[in-house]
């Protein structure tokens, strides 16, 4: 596969870390419950994990990954605080937390199903980003 084709996927890679993060950050903010609160920071520490891992892929092919896309940012905000403008529950924000990791886990699915040439390091860490979320959403499940 050529390069473009690895950056492109790792693209999608970073920027999904990346809104996994901003998604966990702004939850956080709103959880009361402690137990809760642990399992946030252990998810965003697995999460900048792989981001950690992306850069340093990025580098290999001596480029820079981009910064966060702020209407993303924005709009992933936004959409916390209109949620949560009623109910703060743990039940409430693991549940929107699932719905997204849920469409991570999917488009995840897809860039490995339609790239099956892109580099070993960019499928291994696309296949452990993808098995993080699934077993994200397994834990986030005890809290709905």
């Amino acid at each position: 596969m050529d390069n473009n084709e690895n950056l492109k996927v790792l693209k999608e890679l970073h920027t999904g870390a990346q809104m996994g993060i901003k998604a966990i950050s702004y939850v956080s903010e709103k959880a009361e419950n402690e137990e809760f609160k642990r399992e946030l920071s252990t998810q965003y520490n697995q999460y900048e994990d792989i981001l950690n891992k992306v850069t340093d892929i990025y580098n290999d092919f001596g480029e820079v990954p981009s910064t966060s896309n702020i209407k993303n940012d924005v709009m992933t905000w936004m959409g916390v605080q209109m949620n949560t403008m009623n109910d703060r529950s743990n039940s409430k924000l693991s549940e929107m937390l699932i719905q997204g990791t849920v469409m991570g886990i999917i488009e995840g699915r897809k860039i490995l199903n339609n790239n099956p040439n892109v580099d070993t390091n960019i499928k291994d860490t696309l296949n452990e980003f993808v098995q993080l979320q699934e077993n994200s959403v397994t834990r986030l499940k005890e809290f709905l």
